[in-house]
């Protein structure tokens, strides 16, 4: 080796570490961290006129925990917190009238003639609610100016008359339950899958019939 000459590769560890800790500090701490975002604020004077509102409600719980993710929304508005319960009622409504078609078309020839009819009557029951919530919140948008209580009186008819289908619905199945022989197992299991869709939309229906039914001391006699 040549007198003076030093390998550049090779480094004494004492030097190496206080080295390789100055390169890697640029990357944890001299970076800027990114802080977590904030949970979305919500007005403390919303969030009780929606607790109080659902008060009112046959499911309060229930209602509460569906509106307050659109509080911005609301605000304090009697006629908005309406219409967005039976928006979200509306929409729970088309999903179960579809998870009833997918469940007709998985068990078709599976099911007893009894069961059969009642899971088809049911998806017919909740096809005409879903049209009657559909027609009721369509209503919702005209209510201003003349005729407003006219227009609450048909929009409370309609709710009431998808109430009325989603609680039918249930109806076909209740009356198989007894029949006996080996049905009943079958028919309990698929009566659980039925209610599990359509109890949840009957009682946000509930709810949002309540909350319309609210919006009649809210208003002023035209």
């Amino acid at each position: 080796m040549m007198k003076g000459y030093t390998n550049p590769t090779f480094i004494s560890y004492p030097i190496a570490a206080p080295l390789l800790l100055l390169l890697l500090t640029p990357f944890t701490t001299g970076l800027p961290l990114r802080r977590p975002l904030p949970p979305p604020q919500t007005n403390p004077t919303t969030t009780d006129f929606i607790k109080t509102s659902c008060s009112t409600t046959e499911y309060p719980t229930l209602c509460v925990a569906t509106l307050i993710a659109y509080a911005s929304k609301i605000k304090t508005n009697p006629t908005e917190l309406a219409r967005t319960a039976l928006s979200v009622s509306l929409d729970h409504a088309r999903r179960a009238s579809a998870s009833m078609s997918r469940l007709s078309s998985s068990t078709m020839g599976a099911l007893k003639p009894r069961e059969a009819v009642a899971l088809r009557d049911c998806m017919e029951t909740l096809g005409d609610a879903v049209e009657e919530l559909r027609s009721s919140l369509s209503e919702m948008d005209h209510l201003r100016g003349q005729n407003l209580g006219f227009r609450i009186s048909d929009i409370q008819t309609w709710v009431s008359a998808a109430l009325t289908n989603e609680d039918t619905c249930m109806d076909g199945f209740d009356e198989g339950v007894g029949g006996g022989g080996g049905g009943e197992r079958v028919e309990g299991w698929v009566k659980s899958v039925v209610s599990g869709e359509v109890v949840k939309v009957a009682r946000l229906t509930s709810n949002a019939l309540a909350l319309i039914n609210g919006l009649v001391s809210t208003t002023s006699p035209q």
